[in-house]
């Protein structure tokens, strides 16, 4: 049963035109319609709308503009040959295409034997190594660019907006005036199509799209700004955001993170640190804010200083600084005694595990002490590049006149905001490093990883640890403390619906509704089944005036993956669908039942010698068919199923 729904694929011929009735009925007013936006409601059609991409980070192809001639290599780089990632040339000419790679740790510039830049479209972003092996090992967002394509989106209606996810958030204005053309992007879409657009972020490009709303304050004045976000977006999409940073950054600055690719730990991590965008996912408290530097427009002038960096008493009160455990763990030799850290002379002497002569002292590190750089000038002394990395945090992170990314997420101020994030998959959430006896950048090694597996906290040996755990676990990359964070910017009283990932009857959906809701997490009493992968929904019952909010959470996607998930491609349609009918009775789309959507969606039961799901497909052989689940295709009227999701 399974190989009959992967393996099936589209048969052009006349039995189609039930299947595009479809994709016609979802965009059945491609050219007919109105549109109206109320308080936080799309009426009309979504033929106005348009879509626009922000990818996650290494998630856009760059290419190379220059010319550099590799010795001992058959291949050279030539302008606009693949960079990132062409895993060809970084098996046959590593150091070429690690120049091409590396930026200036302190100033974000390029090599000066060669310099990459982003591609742009949608190839920049669909596949970063095109190939057929390659191809789809790389995939990141073709899966959702196909399933715009058959249901029935225009081209130009789908916008990538591709940038040097190399780059700290400042440098994508400076060197590439990123925001600006950005701004354009949506100025565009809104002129060409008639209608605001729908934002679609995953990973990093949530954060791009957060400083992105704070740059725009300064470009907009004060009464303009709310009116231009209600003119221009309709919704943001916010998939797998590391609201308060991801615990992996840490393993990437210390001891390098090869995420998959053919290189040692010590050359990704001197290929990570060169970039000024490491910092920006690292891990920071959900109690310590910052203040702008430049309260343009909004505070009647220009105030300039110092960014004010405060916590909340809670900070203080409660352990790890709102995570489930220390970040860091990490043993200094203490030959030179407590002297030798004057820059955590503030800890209390809890803090060292050890303080007998010549022995290790272990130090132990919060959220707050990484983000705010203590645990970097307690390392100085034995790690060359913490001096780079506090330059870089201070002027690009610390100082940043727009924003210091390394603090808690307000919500959004957009009408429409969904949450979407992967639960209960087992997520790196603290590190214990030692000193390796070797020169930078193999001077670490990890000696222990804390793992977050749904609600408890264990060891890489598999032994229990002592921490403040979640309800659930993260999404592989991305604790759960920090992707669960926008629960806070859901109203007063929240639905819960627990409902089957894949086409269900509703026999196995799970509701509470009117649930209070006081700016905290929120956990359902509700029940699993443990063959069963669920999507969790919080939904606003009473919501913020003028919002709407919701959250997702699916049981088991992973961080990359997420975006290529056909449960979530096809909960985003229904509630696109949804939104565009003025007679809708709810807010969100209703939860009670899933039905195939497409002939991929139908497939043969051979326990009942038919085809599953009788009331929506059937049998219906076209020629070319090689087993029973691929002649399994819609019926023609099931284009009238989509008025259950109403």
């Amino acid at each position: 049963m399974t190989n009959d729904r992967e393996t099936k694929k589209s048969t052009m011929g006349g039995d189609e035109r039930e299947h595009r009735r479809l994709a016609m009925t979802l965009a059945a007013v491609l050219f007919l319609g109105t549109f109206q936006l109320g308080e936080g409601e799309l009426k009309g059609d979504y033929s106005k709308l348009s879509g626009i991409i922000i990818p996650g980070f290494a998630s856009t192809q760059l290419r190379a503009w220059s010319i550099l001639d590799c010795p001992y290599s058959p291949l050279d780089f030539n302008p606009l040959d693949l960079v990132w990632l062409d895993t060809t040339k970084l098996l046959s000419a590593v150091n070429c295409w690690l120049k091409c790679m590396l930026l200036d740790p302190y100033n974000q510039t390029d090599n000066p034997e060669c310099k990459s830049r982003p591609d742009s479209g949608l190839s920049a972003i669909t596949e970063l190594d095109p190939g057929y092996i390659t191809g789809p090992l790389s995939s990141v967002w073709k899966e959702w660019v196909k399933w715009c394509i058959e249901f029935g989106i225009e081209a130009n209606a789908i916008i990538a907006a591709p940038y040097d996810w190399r780059l700290s958030p400042s440098m994508l204005e400076e060197r590439d005036l990123y925001f600006y053309k950005l701004k354009q992007t949506f100025e565009t879409a809104l002129k060409l199509r008639g209608g605001p657009s729908i934002v679609f972020a995953h990973s990093l490009g949530n954060n791009v799209f957060r400083y992105f709303l704070e740059w725009l304050k300064l470009e907009i004045a004060p009464k303009q700004y709310i009116q231009w976000l209600d003119d221009h977006i309709y919704a943001f999409f916010a998939v797998g955001a590391p609201l308060l940073g991801s615990t992996e950054t840490v393993k990437g600055m210390l001891s390098g993170n090869t995420f998959g690719l053919p290189v040692s730990e010590g050359t990704a991590r001197l290929m990570f640190n060169s970039f000024g965008s490491s910092l920006w996912m690292m891990p920071f408290s959900k109690y310590c804010r910052a203040d702008a530097m430049y309260l343009k427009h909004f505070s009647g002038g220009i105030r300039k200083g110092p960014n004010a960096y405060q916590c909340e008493q809670k900070e203080f009160q409660s352990n790890y600084s709102g995570f489930s455990t220390n970040i860091i763990n990490i043993e200094i030799p203490s030959t030179r005694g407590i002297d030798a850290y004057p820059s955590v002379s503030e800890f209390s002497q809890t803090n060292y595990s050890s303080m007998e002569c010549g022995l290790p002292t272990q130090l132990s590190f919060s959220a707050r002490e990484i983000s705010d750089g203590t645990f970097f000038k307690a390392i100085e002394d034995y790690d060359s590049d913490s001096k780079r990395t506090l330059h870089q945090l201070k002027k690009s992170y610390h100082d940043d006149p727009v924003l210091n990314p390394l603090t808690p997420w307000d919500r959004p101020p957009i009408k429409n905001v969904f949450c979407i994030y992967g639960v209960d998959s087992r997520t790196e959430v603290g590190y214990y490093f030692a000193p390796s006896g070797k020169p930078y950048p193999d001077n670490w090694i990890i000696t222990d990883v804390i793992y977050e597996i749904e609600g408890s906290l264990v060891s890489r040996s598999g032994n229990q640890v002592e921490g403040n755990p979640g309800p659930a676990s993260g999404d592989e990359t991305v604790p759960y403390h920090s992707l669960s964070w926008c629960k806070n910017w859901l109203g007063p009283r929240v639905n819960i619906t627990r409902a089957p990932q894949s086409e269900h009857d509703g026999s196995d959906v799970q509701v509470e509704l009117n649930v209070e809701h006081h700016n905290e997490d929120v956990v359902p009493n509700m029940t699993r089944s443990p063959r069963v992968k669920y999507i969790t929904y919080y939904e606003d019952s009473e919501s913020i005036p003028g919002k709407r909010t919701a959250v997702w959470e699916l049981d088991k996607a992973n961080h990359r993956n997420i975006v290529r998930s056909p449960a979530l491609m096809r909960e985003l349609w229904l509630q696109i669908w949804h939104d565009i009918h003025a007679d809708s009775p709810s807010k969100f789309v209703t939860k009670a039942k899933r039905g195939p959507l497409r002939d991929d969606d139908c497939y043969w039961d051979y326990g009942k010698a038919r085809c599953a799901w009788p009331e929506y497909c059937e049998y219906r052989y076209v020629f070319g068919d090689v087993h029973l689940g691929q002649s399994c295709r819609l019926r023609n009227s099931s284009a009238d199923a989509l008025l259950h999701y109403v």
